[in-house]
């Protein structure tokens, strides 16, 4: 029909403070004119600060959250943010193997913002063998390629090492690899793989420790343009300048004490 949204869905946690999780998805696509849903994984009491405490859903009603969704509405595009156990992983891969979204874009949420892993081996297992082969693109940033790849971090932020990386990622089934975050002085790279070809995406580095959401934002807006029908690369460049601008607006902030969130709204 004519001048109606896609439709796309975020398999996520919920952030408290709102700089994060599913209300980081859901303010991206309201600004990129599309049509949000939501599936919770967990529901946490955080803050700018830190994470107090996080309650998981049941396996049940996460599995009755996306019947319900996808039976009627139906999604042009999914994502996947925090989730957290093996048991959710395995019941959101069943169903996405009876729904089978046009794309899936799964950000595997593995590490806290120290870059140290939050789950046991079994959860990396799960999302390898379980999630990431349905998947179009995972954007882990380093630490998470490094856990995923079962290499280590300082081998992984070598170019041959990356390589290495890549190559492990692609292996377990999904087609395009995106690794974000790393720095220099004077640019965030990110790096792309096609399986074919490997991309190097800088933006200008930006100093503000406002931050918070900055990884949901980028694979949401990508999950966002890929639905409205752009190419792989464009979706994820185009993510790229929002997910910049966001931050460039959000810098002067001080929200709460610690690290705070990005001014989706102001957008160029």
């Amino acid at each position: 029909m004519r001048n109606q949204p896609v439709k796309v869905l975020t398999i996520a946690g919920s952030d408290s403070g709102g700089a994060a999780g599913l209300q980081a998805d859901l303010k991206t696509w309201t600004i990129l004119g599309a049509y949000g849903m939501s599936v919770i994984t967990a529901v946490t009491a955080q803050n700018s600060i830190q994470v107090n405490e996080i309650q998981f859903l049941s396996p049940d009603f996460v599995s009755a959250q996306l019947e319900s969704v996808l039976s009627d509405y139906g999604a042009d595009a999914i994502k996947t943010g925090f989730i957290g156990s093996a048991e959710l992983i395995a019941v959101i891969s069943q169903n996405l193997r009876i729904y089978k979204p046009p794309f899936l874009v799964v950000d595997p949420v593995l590490v806290n913002q120290h870059g140290n892993a939050m789950f046991s081996q079994e959860v990396t297992l799960a999302y390898r063998n379980q999630l990431l082969p349905l998947a179009d693109l995972i954007t882990p940033n380093w630490p998470e390629a490094a856990i995923l790849s079962n290499l280590p971090l300082d081998h992984v932020q070598e170019q041959q090492g990356l390589v290495s990386a890549v190559e492990r990622l692609h292996a377990l089934g999904t087609p395009n690899v995106l690794i974000t975050g790393n720095t220099d002085i004077e640019e965030m790279i990110d790096w792309f793989s096609d399986g074919d070809q490997l991309f190097r995406l800088p933006t200008p580095r930006l100093e503000t420790k406002n931050r918070h959401g900055s990884g949901d934002t980028l694979s949401a807006a990508i999950c966002a343009f890929l639905a409205q029908g752009h190419p792989m690369p464009d979706a994820i460049t185009r993510a790229q300048h929002f997910t910049a601008n966001a931050m460039r607006a959000a810098a002067p902030w001080q929200l709460g004490h610690g690290h705070g969130p990005l001014a989706h709204f102001s957008q160029d």
